[in-house]
């Protein structure tokens, strides 16, 4: 990350690692983290409050600071056209800004960038193969949301939306076809619980996202998921074969019956021979 616009940046990234150690957002534990390579000591915080989709607030040293996103600076009133400018161009690069404000309004602002995994690229490429379309919901500015989307490929992107903003947003796509949730914080919470799958990053993830979703990726890797739809479009293809070969033999066998030519091995056929075979058929998707 890149510190901007503070008179005292080392002072500034103190006052924000302070709150962001105490956070679990990806970005605050980004400028914690970097914070303590600097062998950097936070500062002790009271009344710490976490304020969803906006950021994080507490009292040091007996002055209230805020660390959050464009949202959080226009709704404490101290947002300028000068501010607006800068982090325009910061967002267009595809990097995340978050601003640190004290009671002279705000302090410094940390330009953030995700670091993207190629598998997150090869993810999306093997999920269009697959006929999947791709949506990213980001909490981050649109600017930034379509930068990322660019990046990695996804078809389309959205951006400023807080918890319940996702949780629509997903909702809505459910009501067009079948959809999956990929997410790894507690933001993302309510939208994994909304969509028909939901899933969490296992390593990564914080806990209220692992307990709501359906399947946890414990390597945090994306690629898992286009192979878990391979894996869900296999194990429906057996169904459907060992339901008809269910049916078929039992349907064979009561047309024997009927006709007075079904002998007692032919009985023991349909009955366990059949179980036999579902179970045979069933067993192929162990290979995968």
């Amino acid at each position: 990350f890149e510190v901007w616009d503070a008179a005292d940046p080392t002072s500034a990234r103190i006052l924000a690692a302070s709150l962001a150690e105490r956070s679990d957002h990806p970005v605050s534990k980004a400028l914690a983290l970097a914070t303590q390579a600097d062998n950097l000591v936070p500062r002790e915080v009271s009344n710490f409050t976490a304020l969803p989709g906006r950021g994080v607030r507490g009292r040091i040293d007996g002055a209230t600071h805020h660390l959050g996103n464009h949202r959080m600076v226009e709704e404490l009133g101290i947002c300028s056209p000068e501010l607006e400018a800068r982090l325009l161009a910061l967002e267009g690069q595809g990097k995340t800004v978050v601003m640190l404000t004290g009671e002279g309004g705000v302090l410094a602002l940390f330009a953030v960038a995700d670091t993207l995994k190629e598998s997150s690229r090869d993810a999306i490429a093997e999920l269009h193969r697959l006929g999947v379309n791709t949506v990213l919901l980001s909490g981050d500015n649109p600017h930034t949301a379509d930068a990322i989307a660019k990046q990695v490929g996804i078809d389309r992107a959205h951006g400023n939306l807080l918890p319940a903003d996702k949780q629509q947003a997903v909702a809505r796509l459910a009501a067009e076809a079948k959809t999956g949730m990929v997410g790894d914080g507690i933001n993302d919470a309510p939208a994994l619980a909304r969509a028909d799958i939901g899933f969490a990053m296992g390593a990564a993830g914080a806990d209220t996202a692992i307990e709501t979703a359906d399947v946890a990726l414990m390597d945090d890797d994306l690629l898992k998921v286009p192979a878990f739809v391979r894996l869900s479009h296999r194990t429906a293809r057996v169904l459907k074969q060992n339901i008809a070969l269910a049916l078929g033999i039992k349907a064979v066998f009561l047309v024997l019956a009927v006709t007075g030519n079904a002998t007692m091995w032919m009985a023991v056929f349909a009955d366990m021979g059949a179980s036999l075979l579902v179970v045979g058929n069933g067993m192929r998707l162990l290979r995968k």
